[in-house]
């Protein structure tokens, strides 16, 4: 059974590390700890029952308690799984580089090789236009 324990908000690391401690492995009421770190003041427990997870937490310094509501593991399955986000470019967008030797600088998007996973940009500040090809993992779309 998995449940939720409310700890101090920001010493969520703190209370785990501190059950881990006290348990000292699975052999004990208490299997596994999770923290996501979406999840302000909240851990998840998982136990064998109830009651010896509570006792088992009642000396722990930064528990403030135990939600007596079992969770199920299909509510916590959106914290296992990564998070994609896909940004598209496109000719004309305006770009910062994020990361190389052109780290910060803002540019202008004029072509976009998606099978290599490069565009060619040139730099808005630059004096004289040069274009420069570079990945597009290392490109950050700006809002106009």
């Amino acid at each position: 059974m998995i449940f939720t324990v409310r700890t101090t908000v920001g010493r969520e690391k703190t209370a785990i590390d501190s059950i881990n401690v006290k348990v000292g492995g699975t052999s004990g009421p208490i299997k596994a700890v999770m923290s996501p770190a979406e999840l302000k003041g909240y851990i998840f427990v998982e136990g064998d029952d109830e009651e010896s997870i509570v006792e088992e937490l009642r000396s722990v310094p930064h528990v403030k308690g135990l939600i007596r509501k079992p969770v199920d593991i299909e509510q916590l399955e959106s914290f296992f799984t990564q998070k994609i986000e896909v940004v598209t470019f496109k000719e004309g967008d305006l770009v910062e580089v994020i990361g190389g030797p052109f780290k910060k600088e803002k540019a202008k998007v004029t072509r976009i090789n998606d099978q290599k996973g490069e565009a060619k940009v040139e730099l808005v500040d630059a004096t004289v236009p040069i274009p420069i090809t570079i990945k597009l993992d290392l490109l950050k779309k700006i809002n106009n």
